[in-house]
């Protein structure tokens, strides 16, 4: 229940920060918000494993982590951007 419970914090500081980085169009609310910082916490921890060879054997949380929760974050972001320039804004 307490990686759960970090997990959803982690991610929603890492999607905050993303947005805040990030500016313009973008998920809004604290809903999107965390689901942004999750799906890059999951980016970040791919791109950690491919690059550096990080495995959860390593330890769940690491400061490291956050760091790439929040690059992860930052490139769904760029990506989602990128989606609705193409496909249009609603």
């Amino acid at each position: 229940m307490h990686f759960l419970i970090t997990f959803l914090f982690v991610g929603f500081l890492a999607g905050l920060i993303a947005r805040v980085l990030v500016s313009g169009p973008g998920p809004r609310g604290c809903v999107p918000t965390t689901a942004l910082g999750l799906v890059g916490s999951m980016v970040g921890g791919f791109l950690g494993y491919v690059l550096f060879g990080k495995q959860v054997d390593d330890g769940a949380f690491q400061p490291a982590g956050v760091f790439g929760s929040v690059v992860g974050a930052v490139i769904v972001l760029l990506l989602y951007r990128r989606y609705l320039v193409n496909h249009g804004a609603r």
